[in-house]
């Protein structure tokens, strides 16, 4: 199973949906409360173009936020990328 990290906010309802969808896939995921961490939060949307949360992470390679995590699983790609089974750019063909 791939690294998966997850970069949240407290009382963030999307965070917490993020983690759940991940939770019930059964993946190993860190996360990393950036609630008050301002220099953490404008490196990520430096990095992601992105200054929403949460922010998804596989392998060191960017995914996206909850609504794409969730667009992954719809697809039915989410749980070979988290078995490595294929790479994130392919996951979103």
């Amino acid at each position: 199973m791939n690294m998966v990290t997850v970069y949240t906010a407290k009382y963030c309802s999307f965070c917490e949906k993020a983690i759940v969808l991940l939770f019930r896939k059964g993946a190993s995921f860190e996360v990393i409360d950036v609630t008050s961490k301002l220099k953490t939060r404008l490196y990520l949307e430096e990095s992601t173009g992105s200054a929403t949360l949460p922010q998804v992470f596989i392998n060191g390679m960017h995914i996206g936020g909850c609504s794409d995590l969730y667009e992954l699983d719809s697809k039915g790609r989410l749980d070979n990328l988290l078995d490595g089974d294929i790479s994130a750019d392919e996951s979103k063909l």
